[in-house]
């Protein structure tokens, strides 16, 4: 399709960027042979039953039991113990897959090994469980928090001893964190033998939404989706100067959906525009920034957004086409600051235009190549149409097998489709694994009370302010997002801080929707840092450098949450209509945000028509925050509409200034 060709990585860099891969998605063990052919049988398998339960009818308890069984087997046979026993065969790692099959067989038999008829049984004695059902229990959790450290590391599971040791001897602990405290075998029962642990509601997403999507885009993957995204990008964009930082921030929306994280959106585009940014003048840093924010917006964008999103639909019992309705604006808002950044970009570093070398026109690459958007529309199509979101992936994942067909190049005959099965399933371990070991945090937090004590604390601390209590939540989302992966992040903040929120007055949507958007800024963040860390591997530039350049990109995902949670007309943003809002007041706060976008992309970049002095810049921050932060200083002017005026009149005179001054320099230069 293209005969643009990446620059090669050494074997060092190309090492580094696969080990930050595999840091989010875990390092996966590569087995060929008999026993690799078994293994891809085995995840094949997972796939074809996912897709059957999402074409018929498997009652809850079942599909959520079965999904663990495949999942913890598979990561025992797929993930090393430890680095050095990588890609070989170990006993432990089949005694700990076949222990994970049995113990699930023992829960749907209830206790009987033989009959699926007990499991009622066994559901209902949870209040008196029976010496084994403990001991099955006590080996399951071991189970879960062994292959969660494996696929994400040891944080999350250490975090889940924590919370265990917490409910066990929590009534030793001083108030207000103090509680009755709760015998081991009341806590084994609660984790495993109800659907307030292991089995819960983050396990019951993870099985009939998350891997569906993952073998969704697997399937857009093997079919050579990815790369057609990547060239319509840099085809349609190209010609001006700013033609390569628009390319980066297009196809890392289309790519978002495929991929479905943000590490690996960042690596595949910037492999392919990272020589076209540095011909067209992008300095290292700022292009791997870059990259890096094309990749966190990734898992923002709708209709596939990261797998946090399909917990939030669960959480608060609504649609998952709700929740891409409430992502709409904010994504756009996002990517409107990206694209006014890259604006800004072609005149502060003299960018150049270049055209990609792609063999095709835009026409012929979209009559060629076009079929590709069509599974992402069905998706939205369908839910649109009244169908559930597992109903309308399942439709999606075989209108892309059938329009892959269309040539030859992109059919997934058998030889391409069963790796792609399989890759669907391995590419949900990790979010299994992490969903449950999590579902022991939310056990151990509702059995406890932990997150009201939470709560009342945080507000305690903030003095009932919105604002503080809004800002402690966010640095708790983001230092929690630092040590575990976005899903983690968002379980475990979503009913500890959450209640502190909805406790003052916000909405329960837009607090989970603020909590997600700060989970989700754990990809730039350092110490993890992972997609800025992979781009500057990409484009050769310092990290922490790179992390920062990434900072000035994705501004807005930073700022933009807080409008919704501090502004009493900001849920508009998520197109939630509050008593008494009008369509008026949505876009009135939606043209408050942009142009606060705009302010702060000058402030945050130090240019407009030429370098910002101190007072122009400090100017441009004060508007940003009037008009995206009325409420913070309405009592001063005389109200929240009155606040984003002065915001945009300081704005435009700024601007008008900048323009100004720079015709000034210009007629006054001499002629050439």
């Amino acid at each position: 399709m293209t005969t643009v060709q990446a620059e090669l990585l050494s074997d060092e860099e190309r090492r580094k960027v696969e080990e930050l891969i595999e840091q989010e998605e875990g390092g996966v063990n590569r087995f060929a042979g008999w026993y690799g052919r078994l293994l891809t049988s085995i995840a094949v398998a997972m796939t074809l039953f996912h897709l059957y339960a999402a074409a018929s009818t498997i009652d809850q308890q079942s599909l959520r039991e079965i999904h663990v069984a495949f999942a913890l087997s598979l990561v025992f046979l797929l993930f090393p113990a430890v680095k050095s026993w990588r890609n070989r065969i170990a006993p432990w790692d089949i005694v700990g897959a076949t222990l994970s099959v049995g113990v699930i067989w023992y829960m749907m038999t209830g206790g009987t090994w033989i009959s699926l008829a007990g499991v009622d049984d066994f559901l209902d004695r949870y209040v008196s469980p029976t010496p084994e059902d403990l001991v099955v229990g006590a080996i399951l959790i071991v189970l879960v928090l062994e292959t969660t450290r494996r696929a994400t590391g040891w944080i999350m599971p250490v975090l889940s001893m924590a919370f265990f040791a917490y409910a066990l001897w929590g009534n030793y602990l001083p108030a207000p964190w103090t509680h009755k405290g709760y015998p081991l075998s009341d806590m084994i029962a609660e984790t495993y033998m109800t659907l307030n642990g292991i089995f819960g509601s983050a396990i019951d997403v993870s099985a009939s939404l998350i891997v569906l999507f993952t073998i969704f885009g697997a399937i857009l993957q093997a079919s050579g989706a990815g790369r057609f995204f990547i060239d319509f990008a840099l085809r349609a964009m190209k010609g001006q100067p700013n033609a390569a930082g628009r390319a980066v921030v297009l196809s890392s929306f289309l790519l978002g959906g495929p991929s479905g994280s943000g590490v690996a959106t960042t690596v595949t585009i910037g492999t392919v525009a990272w020589p076209i940014m540095r011909e067209a003048g992008y300095g290292k840093s700022a292009a791997g920034g870059l990259l890096a924010a094309g990749g966190l917006g990734a898992i923002l964008s709708p209709p596939v957004m990261g797998a946090a999103a399909f917990l939030i639909a669960e959480y608060l019992k609504m649609s998952y086409l709700d929740i891409v309705r409430m992502a709409i604006v904010p994504t756009c808002l996002y990517y409107f600051g990206l694209l006014v950044m890259t604006e800004i970009d072609s005149r502060k570093y003299g960018l150049r235009s270049v055209d990609p070398a792609i063999d095709m026109t835009l026409g012929q690459l979209v009559t060629r190549y076009g079929f590709h958007f069509t599974s992402l529309v069905s998706v939205v199509v369908l839910m649109v149409w009244g169908y559930s979101a597992t109903y309308a992936v399942f439709w999606s994942i075989l209108l892309a097998i059938l329009v892959s067909f269309l040539r030859a190049d992109t059919a997934l005959w058998p030889r391409k489709l069963f790796p792609a099965l399989a890759n669907g399933a391995i590419q949900a371990l990790g979010v299994a694994a992490t969903c449950a070991c999590a579902g022991i945090i939310v056990g151990v937090t509702t059995k406890t009370g932990l997150a009201l004590k939470f709560s009342s604390i945080v507000i305690d601390l903030a003095g009932g302010s919105l604002f503080w209590t809004a800002l402690y939540t966010s640095l708790i989302v983001w230092v929690v997002g630092l040590a575990v992966p976005v899903t983690a992040s968002y379980i475990m903040c979503a009913v500890i801080a959450a209640p502190a929120l909805i406790k003052l007055g916000v909405p329960d949507y837009a607090a989970h929707m603020f909590i997600f958007y700060y989970a989700v800024l754990s990809e730039v963040s350092p110490p993890t840092a992972l997609s800025p860390f992979a781009a500057a591997t990409i484009t050769r530039a310092d990290p922490y450098i790179t992390t920062l350049q990434s900072w000035k990109y994705a501004l807005p995902a930073f700022l933009v949450p807080f409008i919704f949670v501090l502004d009493p007309i900001g849920s508009g943003l998520l197109l939630e209509f509050p008593k008494g809002m009008t369509w008026g007041w949505v876009v009135w706060v939606t043209i408050g945000a942009a142009a606060g976008v705009v302010a702060l992309a000058f402030a945050a970049q130090g240019y407009i028509t030429r370098p910002l002095g101190l007072f122009a810049r400090t100017a441009c921050f004060a508007a940003g925050v009037s008009l995206m932060f009325p409420d913070l200083i309405d009592d001063w002017v005389g109200g929240a509409v009155a606040a984003r005026l002065i915001g945009i009149a300081i704005l435009g005179l700024v601007i008008a200034y900048e323009i100004m001054q720079a015709r000034r320099t210009a007629s006054s230069s001499p002629a050439r």
